[in-house]
């Protein structure tokens, strides 16, 4: 069960709820541009610059998600990560950080050439897509929780 039906009415209830709702969206749009400026640098070697600029602005995107994730977190489940309903997602996603930042890291210390970095932001992508999977299958389980069916939940 992911929801106490306390949590549930706290989760109804919390504006970050909404956030959250308007900020996933929002950052997989960025996401899939960003994917594609990053693709076409990769395979013509043009847009460098675009293909940068996107990735940090996807990388502020994944931040602000974060943390208004985080306080939503606290809102329904008194704590602000590692919740036990979230606790893997949140372990992922702490992967999802650390390579996001690693590449804004390299992209202002010069640390990587373009393409490395390029390949960096690709990892980094392929990492949110396995964490934004693990937060849908949770989002589906939470319907069929509501809905009063059995929800199939990975192992905490």
């Amino acid at each position: 069960m992911l929801y106490t039906p306390a949590q549930r009415l706290k989760r109804d209830s919390s504006v970050w709820t909404l956030v959250q709702g308007v900020l996933a969206p929002a950052q997989f749009a960025i996401f899939l541009i960003s994917l594609g400026l990053v693709v076409r640098f990769l395979v013509m070697g043009e847009g460098y610059a675009w293909a940068a600029g996107s990735i940090v602005v996807k990388t502020l995107a994944l931040y602000t998600i974060m943390v208004t994730g985080a306080i939503w977190e606290r809102d329904v489940f008194g704590v602000y990560l590692f919740a036990r309903p979230f606790f893997w997602e949140d372990v992922f996603s702490m992967l999802v950080i650390a390579l996001h930042t690693a590449y804004v890291v390299a992209l202002l210390t010069g640390a990587l050439a373009a393409h490395a970095l390029m390949l960096l932001a690709l990892a980094a992508y392929a990492t949110y897509v396995i964490n934004a999977g693990q937060f849908l299958w949770k989002l589906r389980a939470a319907r069929l929780q509501g809905a009063g069916l059995p929800a199939v939940e990975a192992v905490s």
